[in-house]
């Protein structure tokens, strides 16, 4: 039995104090009894607060991106041993914003790099994959992720990929209100799992958590989740609500 997993992805949202207030209200909400596992993923620059707010609940913390080498000249960027320090368990790695936002453009190379990384240092990624509108609208969904997991994965072992959730985010549906179908996203996922039993085998397939992630909230929540092979969900504007992130767990 795989355990739902909640991940909120703040983005580049909030400040210190909005995001103290965010953490304060998810962990005075969420009870230790909860059967789902809960991370949340604030900017570079609260990860210490936020933290430090953390300590004594049961919420995770996860950081949005990483650089992949140990220490050097890379202004601005931090390593898997950073955030570990910053008491980071997760990272999301090849999300869509940083795969087709022009000014970043990043490949499933580097995004392999990073998941090397982050596993040999100890952290937890969730990688993200998904298509474009028109590459769903031309049938090309399947080949799509199957392209990217297959790259972004390249070289990870059987043991290694243990520490790995799989993040499906159609990119028309982020952000934009639209939401696949139960039925669309459903579809995905059992094709992820699918590869993952062919690339790795029947344990991997079975264990690895998949979440959804496109424009979730509460009112689809419970729909979409209740799918077999959707695990959880990866969450962008309705985790910056503590009544909106809660709806979502709660339909987990």
């Amino acid at each position: 039995m795989r355990r739902a997993f909640i991940a909120g992805n703040w983005k580049m949202n909030l400040t210190q104090s909005t995001a103290t207030e965010l953490t304060n209200g998810l962990v005075a909400k969420l009870d230790d009894n909860t059967s789902v596992d809960v991370a949340i993923c604030p900017s570079f620059g609260f990860l210490s607060g936020v933290a430090a707010e953390l300590a004594s609940s049961h919420i995770s913390l996860g950081a949005q991106n990483l650089y992949p080498a140990e220490a050097g000249a890379y202004t601005g960027e931090l390593n898997a041993e950073m955030l570990l320090d910053l008491g980071c368990e997760y990272v999301i790695l090849g999300h869509s914003e940083r795969r087709h936002l022009p000014d970043i453009a990043e490949s499933n190379g580097f995004i392999n790099l990073k998941m090397k990384s982050a596993i040999a240092a100890g952290l937890k990624p969730i990688l993200c994959v998904g298509e474009l509108l028109d590459e769903r609208e031309a049938g090309q969904t399947t080949a799509v992720v199957e392209e990217q997991l297959a790259n972004s994965l390249a070289d990870i072992t059987t043991e290694q990929v243990d520490v790995v959730t799989i993040a499906y985010e159609p990119v028309w549906a982020i952000g934009t209100g639209k939401v696949a179908t139960p039925d669309q996203a459903e579809a995905a996922h059992a094709n992820i799992r699918e590869w993952l039993r062919i690339r790795f085998n029947d344990l991997v397939a079975d264990t690895t958590r998949i979440q959804y992630g496109g424009s979730v909230k509460p009112e689809n929540a419970r729909e979409l989740l209740s799918q077999p092979n959707i695990d959880g969900a990866l969450v962008g504007g309705a985790a910056l609500s503590v009544d909106s992130f809660m709806g979502i767990i709660e339909n987990a």
